[in-house]
């Protein structure tokens, strides 16, 4: 083990009130998982059971999915390998050290269906310093599985869980005594676990829909200098204090979706097209949020991203509590920008939590029209 991950922990660890509550649960879990005949009643038999290898792809698009299952419900392998990299988070140039799942912020959109099998590789190249895991909010078990993939730089640990709840969850980082900070360093992601039968509307009526986009807001905390300039560090370890004496004051320098300051705007824009009917997936793993989209509504929204329930009509603005995930769904019905942000204005103008739809299509007069233009009187 290099000596900088040991040095480095150590520090962590230490300074962590929470570590002396997590540690214990996470060393009881893992010995209770890897005891199985005194923990499990019985066993299944998966063996029959289809296996499918998962291609993710970066946010915010969704890797190739049906929204109904089809057939019996499968095991799908995942993959997901940590990098720690330094990110620029806006147009300064402001650096972030961040902790992220397969190199994005957020990581990859999972999707699923209810009753099927994830089968999770998580990796932890030696090329890391730092020590972590993996806790899925859809998940059932103690930790999300965290205590079962707690992984050191050159290691990899595999966990398998059933997917028993329709909806969209988060999932995130959550070593013993450094949760906060792997989370708000940009280690979280969701995962979709559709009904087998496919989304239904407040009626229990089909609905279907024509793209899927994964929006994943962040908090940042990035210190500063005594001149008020963003601080630079060579290292993880090196940020540490610094961050954490920011994150203490629970004022963010950053509040971007997919990692940075428009990330989702100008030539990155969504892109859809009159007509269609567009799901918006939105996470946030540590603060609360209001997703609106300016120009448009949310047709059908699920605020906390369980399917079971029936998903509210025609919502302005919806409210996703912190460590949550969101759906929406919206069919665009004019050309145009629409900005879509988070209504805590000030977080969207000032922090960054802003992104643009780019829709085109045939405008209708009946829905708008300038009666009359800007003029002098």
């Amino acid at each position: 083990m290099p000596r900088n991950f040991e040095l480095t922990r150590r520090t962590m660890l230490g300074g962590a009130a929470f570590a002396s509550a997590i540690v214990p649960l996470v060393a009881a879990t893992a010995t209770k998982a890897a005891n199985p005949v005194a923990t499990v009643p019985h066993q299944p038999d998966l063996s029959k059971l289809e296996r499918v290898k998962l291609a993710l792809v970066k946010p915010p698009f969704v890797h190739p999915h049906t929204q109904k299952a089809e057939g019996a419900p499968k095991i799908y392998e995942v993959t997901l390998t940590i990098e720690e990299k330094k990110i620029i988070v806006d147009d300064a140039g402001t650096e972030v050290h961040a902790m992220t799942f397969d190199g994005s912020v957020p990581g990859p959109m999972i999707v699923v269906h209810q009753d099927d099998y994830v089968e999770l590789t998580l990796v932890n190249p030696d090329t890391n310093t730092l020590q972590h895991n993996i806790d899925f909010h859809s998940a059932t078990g103690a930790l999300g599985g965290g205590a079962l993939t707690v992984v050191n730089p050159g290691e990899k640990a595999i966990m398998r869980f059933k997917a028993t709840k329709a909806g969209v969850f988060v999932y995130h980082c959550a070593p013993p005594g450094m949760v906060p900070w792997h989370v708000t360093s940009g280690m979280n992601g969701a995962i979709m676990v559709l009904p087998r039968e496919g989304l239904k509307d407040h009626k229990g009526q089909e609905i279907t829909y024509d793209r899927a986009y994964y929006v994943g807001e962040q908090d940042f905390y990035v210190p500063r200098d005594a001149n008020g300039e963003y601080k630079k560090y060579e290292s993880h370890g090196d940020a540490y204090a610094d961050v954490l004496e920011v994150m203490r004051t629970l004022t963010p320098s950053h509040i971007v979706f997919n990692g940075k300051v428009g990330a989702l705007t100008g030539e990155n824009a969504l892109k859809a097209k009159v007509g269609e009917k567009v799901l918006i997936l939105h996470s946030q793993a540590n603060r609360d949020t209001r997703p609106h989209l300016i120009g448009g509504h949310g047709d059908y929204v699920w605020a906390t991203g369980k399917f079971a329930n029936p998903p509210e009509l025609d919502q302005e603005t919806w409210f996703i509590p912190g460590g949550a995930a969101g759906a929406a769904l919206y069919t665009f019905q004019q050309p145009g920008i629409y900005a879509y942000v988070n209504h805590n204005l000030i977080e969207a103008f000032e922090k960054g939590a802003a992104a643009h739809f780019k829709v085109e299509g045939q405008w209708n007069n009946d829905l708008m029209t300038a009666v009359l233009s800007p003029n002098t009187h």
